[in-house]
């Protein structure tokens, strides 16, 4: 009973939030400004701290497979809130190809980003026996006609122009995160029926934009890169806005899947509180 009651006010205050008009407005320019400032982090953190060594097993086990993290939770949570309330497994899905388009977009951005730094990098040498410049560096010597795969195979380092896409992936998942959760909370305010199951579901995805949040922060903090990680920040939020504050705006068609609650708020209230009720909780 405790542990029921504990779940139902956890999640309330929670879906109060993420479904907060000030909220929805503000989080991108939070997060921007995380990423702008968090540098500034370095100067206050240990670096003998264990968030420092990029080895730690919250950088392994989730910021590596943090698309999948995201597809899991997210994915189970608007499968299962979308399916609950009109029980047709093509509003499911049609809802759940949302995640589909941003992993594509996501894919595709590292493909191309992958590209810019094979042909704008090159390869180099690392002199270890050598002698060494003033800043105690070893010198690095070009070594030219090496592939990034074959440099990379040999031992050797790669310099090219990057953008970082740790940063670029935490800040989309951190926006689509808190847009597919914001409905939760006019849906429960309208009187929708949520059972456990709901609730944990979205509880997890609370707890994940939170993980994101400090996966964020301590990637700026302890292995500050200017300006890749900026650029990376720059691309997620732009990824995010052609997204959620433009394509999905649109009707809901073969093309188009619609913005997170279109079509499903309407089982409680009528079509126009519910476009009401987007509109306020997907304003700008």
């Amino acid at each position: 009973m405790f542990v029921s009651t504990a779940l139902v006010f956890v999640t309330d205050l929670a879906a109060r939030l993420l479904g907060n008009r000030l909220f929805r407005q503000h989080f991108h320019l939070l997060l921007s400004a995380a990423v702008l400032f968090g540098p500034a982090l370095s100067l206050w953190v240990s670096p003998h701290s264990v968030f420092a060594r990029k080895s730690h097993f919250l950088y392994r086990l989730f910021l590596r497979s943090g698309w999948g993290w995201t597809c899991i939770f997210v994915g189970s949570f608007i499968f299962l809130f979308s399916f609950s309330i009109r029980r047709s497994l093509s509003v499911s899905v049609r809802h759940l190809s949302r995640l589909a388009v941003a992993g594509g977009l996501w894919i595709g951005f590292c493909k191309l980003l992958d590209l810019l730094e094979n042909a704008t990098g090159s390869c180099y040498e690392t002199l270890n026996a050598g002698p060494e410049v003033s800043n105690g560096q070893p010198l690095l010597v070009l070594r030219e006609g090496e592939s990034r795969s074959e440099c990379l195979r040999a031992g050797m380092s790669w310099r090219g122009y990057e953008v970082s896409e740790d940063v670029f992936l935490l800040c989309l998942c951190c926006l689509l995160l808190a847009e597919e959760t914001a409905v939760f909370g006019p849906y429960l305010s309208l009187g929708g029926v949520s059972d456990a199951p709901l609730r944990i579901l979205f509880l997890f995805c609370v707890l994940l934009l939170g993980l994101w949040i400090f996966l964020l922060l301590c990637l700026l903090a302890y292995f500050p890169q200017f300006p890749t990680q900026l650029l990376g920040g720059a691309l997620g939020c732009l990824s995010w806005r052609a997204l959620y504050q433009g394509w999905y705006r649109l009707e809901p068609n073969w093309f188009c899947p619609g913005r997170p609650g279109q079509g499903l708020l309407n089982s409680k209230t009528s079509t126009s509180q519910e476009e009401d009720l987007l509109n306020h909780n997907h304003h700008n």
